[in-house]
């Protein structure tokens, strides 16, 4: 049985986020910088059963493209080539950071915590993966 993996994309860094293998808790997996992020699937998917790729799609509040919405797509068309026995869904990340950065207020992070992006990443794949599996 197979994992869900869920990418939240930036230009710097990817906050990852999988399933459990019953696809029933979304947890944070890591964070990458983009340039390395193929490499990093590459040696994930090499070890662990990935079954589905969750990635981010970028629209604004009227679901219009972003300036992020065209790299996202050109990213896309990557993983679909680079894994193409693993199929690749778009969705809708809209809020996910501003989610990602109230939950760690809420939950108690420093302020020092919440400055490291790749924290903030992380959480906003767990959210982008929990919206998905809703």
């Amino acid at each position: 049985m197979g994992r869900i993996l869920a990418l939240d994309l930036g230009k710097k860094r990817t906050g990852l986020a999988v399933t459990d293998p019953l696809k029933i808790i979304a947890t944070a997996l890591d964070y990458v910088e983009t340039g390395g992020l193929m490499a990093y699937l590459e040696q994930y998917c090499g070890k662990e059963s990935v079954e589905k790729i969750v990635l981010g799609y970028p629209t604004d509040l009227k679901s219009r493209e972003t300036d992020a919405t065209q790299f996202v797509k050109d990213f896309f068309e990557k993983l679909k080539l680079k894994f193409p026995d693993i199929p690749v869904i778009l969705h809708d990340e809209r809020f996910t950071s501003k989610m990602a950065l109230q939950s760690m207020i809420d939950s108690g992070h420093t302020k020092k915590q919440r400055r490291e992006k790749g924290n903030i990443d992380k959480i906003s794949a767990v959210i982008l993966l929990n919206s998905y599996l809703q």
